[in-house]
């Protein structure tokens, strides 16, 4: 992993990007982004995840996050071990047209890497990178919830459900997202209250 994009921080809110290999369109399916939606609120709700913007695409998942335990690498890992670990069963157990053809891109990504047992689901990689200002925080969060406008799914960022443009918006979303006006950054960009 380059050093630019390691979680040098823990306690730092940070822009991350988690990305399924080989970009399996995996998450074209209502069940599978489902699953992750339900980790982020277990993760919210018993390991101190704070979730400030999001964006589940089909092959891809953006989101704008901190820990309260100052352990993001420790939450960011159990998250994706987690959601590939649930996923990958209900590729094997739930209608899946394409069942054969992705658990053999999984099975292959994981005989690449020597660490790897039958199959990979995540990249290794987070692309994090540390939130520096509130202008940087707004821009991240834009580039978020305009995901599914420059993909042509909606053409209002708000009407994407699985983001959190319309929880930006004042309008609720499937799942709640910390108000980044209740946290700010100090100069040694540690959360405060």
């Amino acid at each position: 992993m380059s050093q630019g994009y390691q979680i040098i921080n823990q306690s730092a809110i940070h822009y991350l990007t988690f990305q399924v290999v080989d970009w399996v369109d995996v998450f074209s399916r209502q069940l599978y982004r489902d699953i992750v939606l339900d980790s982020f609120r277990y993760c919210q709700k018993e390991k101190g995840l704070w979730l400030y913007s999001y964006v589940i695409m089909s092959n891809h998942i953006h989101l704008i996050a901190a820990s309260k335990d100052a352990k993001l690498s420790d939450l960011i890992r159990d998250i994706k071990k987690f959601t590939a670990a649930k996923i990958l069963k209900a590729i094997e157990t739930e209608p899946e047209s394409r069942r054969e053809w992705m658990l053999k891109r999984f099975e292959f990504a994981a005989r690449s890497k020597s660490n790897m047992t039958s199959s990979q689901f995540w990249t290794h990689e987070n692309h994090a990178v540390e939130i520096f200002s509130d202008k940087f925080f707004f821009q991240k969060a834009d580039y978020i919830h305009q995901n599914p406008v420059r993909a042509g799914i909606v053409a209002k960022a708000e009407d994407y459900l699985y983001s959190s443009a319309s929880n930006f918006m004042d309008k609720g979303g499937l799942i709640g997202v910390e108000y980044y006006g209740t946290r700010v950054i100090d100069t040694n960009r540690n959360i405060t209250f």
